[in-house]
């Protein structure tokens, strides 16, 4: 296993980088070479397969600037495909995670995108999963330390850009009130709220919950287990 360097001080300082913890800039245990090309990569796969619900048949992965151009020397392929197989960041199988994805029988694309990142910052993936009943799109960056942000989902019809960092909860019902369950959990569970969104698909609902902190295990398990008539995700 690789010790990593601290993330190198980015190029373009006219792109800022969101952080909530001075904990997030401290390099994570992991495979290398690269905190933000390896470790932000497995947390940009990651967070796709959350989104997606599991093991996708298909991944198409476009990558942008400083991905595009290094993707391969740094380890960012195995990692993003790691993270959509649900592997940890320190776990040795994820340098095998492609071959491991084929012999699953998933279909790995990578494109290597000309232009400018859509979502203004270098170390930018944008990852679409999908099987035979479902797809999901999720364009995330890599902003140092392992540390990454989700700025742009696509699913049940949804199209929403986000703006602030991990972790959000999101949750798809179509009934206004049962989101008020997961609002005394948040309280209750002394979990702070930074802001709520709301976006109306048809007679679907999605709420967006920006998240302070991350909840610890058993906290997940309530929100996760809140209400079975809702899709809840925890990015």
């Amino acid at each position: 296993m690789n010790v990593t360097k601290p993330a190198e001080k980015p190029k373009n300082l006219n792109k800022s980088l969101n952080y909530k913890s001075c904990f997030d800039i401290i390099g994570p245990i992991m495979i290398g070479p690269s905190s933000s090309h390896t470790a932000g990569a497995l947390g940009i796969g990651l967070a796709a397969r959350k989104l997606f619900g599991g093991t996708p048949n298909q991944i198409m992965i476009k990558y942008y600037e400083s991905f595009a151009d290094t993707h391969k020397g740094h380890g960012t392929d195995f990692a993003i495909i790691g993270g959509i197989l649900g592997l940890a960041a320190d776990d040795d199988k994820v340098t095998q995670s492609i071959e491991i994805g084929k012999k699953q029988g998933i279909e790995i694309q990578f494109l290597e995108m000309s232009e400018e990142s859509p979502v203004g910052h270098a170390n930018t993936a944008c990852v679409t999963l999908s099987d035979a009943s479902h797809k999901i799109h999720l364009t995330g960056i890599s902003v140092g330390g392992g540390t990454i942000e989700v700025k742009y989902i696509e699913l049940d019809g949804f199209k929403v850009k986000l703006h602030g960092p991990l972790p959000v909860l999101l949750v798809i019902n179509n009934e206004e009130q049962a989101m008020q369950a997961f609002k005394d959990t948040l309280q209750k569970n002394k979990i702070k709220v930074n802001a709520v969104s709301r976006y109306v698909h048809g007679k679907q609902i999605l709420f967006i919950f920006d998240l302070d902190s991350s909840p610890i295990a058993s906290v997940k398990k309530q929100l996760l287990s809140l209400d079975d008539t809702s899709k809840i995700i925890l990015l």
